[in-house]
């Protein structure tokens, strides 16, 4: 038996090793295809979008005249909700043949690429044009399927369309509700190139272009002029370039924005990001019920008051300059409206941002002019819905003769028992700013998840210091009080007031914890300075914003 042993462990000894020596080799072999594929040029694609590495990222911007590359890392919010429309816009880009196409990068795996191109932030999409790699052109069209393909199309082929009679041009005229055309004599010229940048990120207006002297005569134009046309409103209006000063691409974008609205817009689903994508410092709000006949009559006197507020481009008298051939021009002055109409229904799709103005249904009608750079609100005494009242009310807004509307709740009757203080617009000044107390206040939102994370942090910091006569911990819901001279702009915001006289306001932008928060009142309102935290954390989604990129801080809602 010892003898049958030792035999069978002497033939299957070096099988068992053999064994053991090919898995190795398998896996050492594996290993080598692993850094072939990764050193290799080949590109790949993932739903039509190229796959692009440090090895294959220079023959993809020899083999495409026109590559746009998303750069991103796995973990990014962002960036998980932009992949299904890039992939998307990819695979229609390439159904229509169009030379151009779309790629990604993994900035994590690939961090030589995104040192190369000072990727700082997820996700970041840059144009590479006819493979030049020094000087890539950033992406600023809208983040979804519809806005990359149209950004993309307007950079493979020509931005505007050239008409060349008067039959063309007037049968694109009419073609759609609006369209913009610019009348330039010399179409190599600077201010037609410059035309053909507006042209090209606006990608949602349709833009042609002309040069023929018939139609500078068609449309009663005498110099080089664009023109935007319309089917409401104002049927044409004319922006004339200034001979001197050429064409601002930034001025004639906001003007043909502003000029594309209607004199006075219905806020809806629809239209509400024309409404804020316009970027027009001050909105006047007219709130009424649909429903009601006689509410609905008072849309007439409004819109009257509407047109002195329009943008406008002014003819100065004794101002006129020469061109390059010594004719005098006119020299224009191009002025943006300060101020856009927009007609609220309190029943409608108006209902969701009453709770923004401290309104019911029941309210309406009423009238409200809205500051967008602070969302400070500004109302009547009494409301008066003529066209002259409604004039006289919002020039005096902007120049400061009117104070701003500020929203208050009534103060909780224990506000100042509990551990944490409830503070409201009108009770604030008296705890915040008294001179004895360190005042530590949270603005919160109701329905903003990160406040709704650390909240059980604040309870327990107001807890540790409640028998601290100098320390006071507060909170105020910012949803449904304003302060004159504070606004917040996003949740949760934490401000610390610190005891003395001269006291100025410090911000809290650190973690949020109660070691942390311990930490900054015990040092008087400041820390000490500690290496980053290396942690990556995904945070909650914000209700209607974009998930927030992970890595960055306890994460914020905006207003």
């Amino acid at each position: 038996l010892v003898w049958l042993l030792v035999l069978s462990l002497a033939w299957l000894g070096p099988a068992l090793g053999d064994e053991d020596k090919d898995e190795e080799v398998v896996e050492e072999e594996e290993k080598e295809k692993k850094e072939d594929e990764v050193v290799s040029d080949e590109i790949k694609e993932e739903n039509n979008v190229l796959v692009l590495h440090e090895h294959n990222f220079a023959r993809a911007l020899s083999e495409h005249q026109l590559l746009l590359v998303e750069f991103y890392a796995p973990w990014c919010g962002h960036c998980q909700q932009l992949a299904p429309a890039f992939a998307q816009a990819a695979t229609e880009l390439r159904n229509e043949s169009s030379p151009a196409r779309l790629g990604k990068v993994d900035a994590m795996a690939q961090t030589a690429l995104a040192t190369e191109f000072g990727i700082t932030s997820y996700p970041t999409l840059k144009l590479f044009r006819d493979g030049n790699r020094t000087h890539p052109l950033a992406y600023t069209g809208r983040m979804d399927s519809w806005g990359i393909v149209h950004w993309m199309q307007r950079r493979a082929g020509p931005s505007a369309t050239l008409l060349q009679d008067t039959d063309t041009a007037a049968a694109f005229v009419n073609s759609q509700d609006l369209v913009v055309v610019g009348f330039f004599k010399d179409l190599s010229g600077e201010g037609a190139q410059a035309f053909f940048e507006v042209a090209a990120e606006m990608v949602d207006v349709t833009f042609g272009v002309a040069e023929a002297a018939e139609l500078f005569q068609a449309y009663g134009l005498s110099a080089d002029t664009v023109c935007l046309f319309k089917k409401f409103d104002e049927r044409q209006t004319n922006f004339p370039m200034d001979p001197a000063r050429g064409l601002d691409t930034a001025k004639l974008t906001q003007l043909l924005r502003i000029h594309s609205l209607q004199l006075v817009m219905e806020f809806t689903n629809e239209t509400s990001n024309q409404i804020f994508g316009a970027k027009i410092p001050h909105h006047m709000l007219l709130f009424l019920n649909k429903s009601s006949t006689e509410q609905l009559s008072l849309r007439d006197s409004f819109r009257a008051a509407a047109g002195g507020f329009r943008g406008e481009v002014r003819w100065p008298h004794g101002r006129d300059v020469e061109d390059g051939h010594g004719t005098p021009q006119p020299q224009c002055l191009l002025f943006p409206s300060q101020v856009l109409f927009v007609v609220v229904d309190v029943t409608g799709h108006g209902a969701d941002v009453l709770p923004f103005f401290g309104m019911t249904p029941a309210d309406a009608p009423t009238l409200r002019l809205v500051k967008m750079e602070n969302n400070r609100k500004y109302q009547m005494e009494q409301d008066n819905f003529s066209d002259s009242a409604i004039r006289t009310f919002i020039q005096a807004v902007l120049d400061g003769k009117v104070k701003p509307h500020l929203l208050s709740a009534e103060p909780p009757e224990d506000w100042d028992t509990r551990p944490v203080k409830v503070l409201v617009g009108k009770t604030f000044e008296q705890v915040a700013f008294d001179e004895t107390k360190n005042v530590f206040v949270k603005f919160y939102a109701p329905w903003c998840p990160h406040c709704q994370a650390m909240a059980a942090a604040w309870e327990e910091l107001a807890e540790r210091y409640k028998d601290r006569e100098d320390i006071v911990i507060a909170e105020m819901d910012s949803t449904a009080n304003e302060l004159e001279n504070i606004t917040i702009h996003g949740f949760p915001t934490l401000h610390y007031f610190p005891a003395g006289p001269g006291r100025k306001m410090v911000e809290y932008k650190s973690t949020r914890d109660v070691e942390t928060f311990s930490k900054f009142l015990d040092n008087g309102g400041t820390l000490p300075v500690e290496p980053p935290v290396s942690e990556v954390r995904e945070q909650p989604p914000c209700p209607g914003q974009s998930p927030a990129p992970a890595g960055r801080g306890d994460g914020s809602c905006r207003m």
